[in-house]
């Protein structure tokens, strides 16, 4: 494909490494948005290594401003735009009869609130340059079907599936289309101390915590985060390019739809 522009937020480790890596090998050049600069840094410098055009940006997607202003930072770096990919995201694994305000409030303003600013902040741009334009949302299994103990993560993943429909309606008009990709489980550093606390509160071992999430995979094994790279390069690509407002399941089998 032609050279083209991407945004990943939450890219210095797990799915959003994956995906700036697998993008890189599309052919795009890389902006790097990360609240641990250190991280999104060295996975920029990976992919420079790698005769790859990439840049880390330092922000907190929970933050409108710092949004806004990595947008503009990759079109100004690379002088175009194209893709914006809102990954990052938090997952806290509380009972109901656990949930506080503070548990509550951080997932919003990370989860939901982080995607609604990616979308507004590249439809802005996309609109500024008038050309089309694709917003890929990260939402999850999760917002496919209820979990025990994700409350709270469910409930944000679920609107993300929302905002996508919604959002893919109103920027249809201006040729920018909207869709989220929605992994199961993934062997990643935030699903590994998701498994943790699941199996702390059982009073279990880890591996006991990791097999309740795995047990009903129907390809009997744990997605790496390469095959949900897989998935979001698809909806990056030019072969997505008439698909709008879909949430596509990479979970190994475990919500049929």
């Amino acid at each position: 494909m032609d050279k083209k522009v991407a945004l990943i937020t939450g890219a210095g480790q797990g799915i959003g490494a994956a995906i700036a890596k697998r993008l890189h090998h599309d052919g795009f050049s890389l902006a790097l948005l990360g609240r641990t600069f250190d991280k999104v840094e060295k996975i920029a410098q990976e992919i420079q290594n790698d005769n790859g055009d990439a840049m880390a940006i330092q922000g907190d997607v929970a933050n409108r401003d710092d949004v806004f202003a990595a947008v503009e930072k990759a079109y100004q770096h690379f002088g175009d735009f194209n893709v914006m990919v809102n990954n990052a995201g938090v997952a806290p694994t509380t009972p109901i009869d656990e949930v506080t305000p503070e548990v509550l409030e951080n997932a919003e303003r990370i989860n939901v609130g982080g995607t609604i600013w990616g979308i507004q902040a590249a439809s802005q741009m996309f609109k500024k340059l008038k050309h089309p334009g694709k917003i890929i949302n990260a939402s999850s299994q999760a917002g496919m079907t209820g979990n025990p103990n994700l409350t709270v993560y469910g409930s944000t993943k679920f609107a993300i599936r929302g905002i996508t429909e919604t959002t893919a309606k109103e920027l249809a008009e201006f040729d920018i289309t909207v869709n989220a990709f929605c992994p199961g489980i993934v062997v990643t550093p935030m699903m590994n101390d998701i498994a943790q606390n699941v199996a702390d509160k059982a009073g279990k071992p880890f591996e006991w915590g990791m097999e309740q999430f795995a047990k009903d995979i129907a390809l009997k094994r744990l997605s790496k985060p390469e095959d949900v790279a897989g998935c979001v390069s698809y909806l990056a690509g030019p072969d997505s390019n008439y698909m709008t407002g879909q949430s596509l399941l990479i979970d190994g089998g475990m919500v049929f739809n």
